[in-house]
């Protein structure tokens, strides 16, 4: 089986949301990161923690999980589920090949290691 990184970067407000539902379909472990950037909103206004402001970079929330081949569309249908508002600046879902992952601990690899 060959293993797949599912990078999502969503609105800060949605993590909780987002983790909750991607914990509910059985994922044990992602990595989180806050991340700022701009997508098509350029040079629009967007409301952010209740302000409206000029848009340069926008905080977003970027998670990062590695999953098998046979739990990738899931993975993307429970994010974009809920992460869904229908605003602007939902966010966006990539999905790249992993070549190799390995438990530091124990030294396993591959599939075993996540």
């Amino acid at each position: 089986m060959s293993l797949k990184l599912v990078m999502a970067v969503v609105k800060p407000y949605k993590l909780d949301e987002v983790r909750e539902a991607l914990t509910s379909i059985g994922i044990q472990g992602m990595t989180v990161s806050e991340v700022r950037g701009f997508g098509r909103q350029k040079g629009q206004t967007e409301i952010y923690r209740g302000a409206e402001y000029e848009v340069n970079f926008v905080p977003k929330q970027k998670i990062e999980i590695v999953v098998g081949d046979d739990l990738v569309e899931q993975v993307i249908e429970t994010i974009r589920a809920s992460a869904e508002t229908g605003s602007i600046g939902d966010g966006k879902v990539f999905v790249l090949d992993v070549e190799q992952a390995m438990r530091i601990r124990t030294g396993e690899s591959g599939p075993e290691a996540i």
